[in-house]
């Protein structure tokens, strides 16, 4: 996949301003495809534990970017180069942790996905391709195994960005969350 391609799924990439930092958030998600099952990034789910979930990891990626994006703007005191780019990889370690279905079945989890879960394996490919251990600290932070470390601001905006989407998704499914308001009763 091609930084144009990448682009056009997730155009959040060109709000990082840093041309260097820009590049190595796209080469993460290269890496990430090339040594996956998946022949694209297109159509991969952003969890396997929402049953009937539809949405993809680059619409919850893309999401959760620009929700950390604008809390990086209102705030004004955080890294917002940081926070894009940690926000845009969070979750590059499930092209790893997931693998396609057999003929067309569902998406499941992968050899590494059973030993290893995606910060893990996403932020390994972020300090592969170099990224400042900023970005790396928030992919590694950003799920349970951040309780195991202190959170940098940075690192507490996409977490809460990231938790926010996949709750929101959740309840709107019915799938938990608060119970849908019943109107006209």
């Amino acid at each position: 996949m091609d930084q144009k391609e990448l682009v056009g799924l997730l155009p959040e990439i060109e709000l990082i301003q840093d041309p260097g930092l820009r590049r190595k958030v796209v080469r993460v998600w290269q890496l990430a495809l090339e040594r996956s099952s998946f022949a694209t990034v297109e159509g991969i789910p952003f969890t396997l534990l929402i049953e009937g979930l539809k949405d993809t990891l680059t619409e919850h990626t893309g999401r959760v970017t620009r929700s950390a994006d604008a809390i990086a703007r209102v705030r004004g005191d955080l890294v917002r180069d940081v926070v894009l780019a940690g926000a845009l990889l969070h979750d590059v370690g499930k092209v790893l942790e997931y693998t396609p279905g057999k003929d067309g079945g569902p998406v499941g989890k992968s050899g590494i996905g059973k030993l290893l879960r995606h910060p893990v394996t996403g932020a390994a490919l972020a300090m592969e391709v170099g990224l400042p251990p900023e970005v790396v600290h928030v992919i590694a932070a950003h799920a349970g195994e951040g309780d195991l470390v202190t959170r940098t601001p940075e690192a507490i905006c996409v977490y809460h960005c990231d938790l926010i989407d996949f709750e929101t998704t959740k309840a709107k499914l019915g799938k938990g969350g608060s119970p849908p308001k019943v109107h006209g009763k």
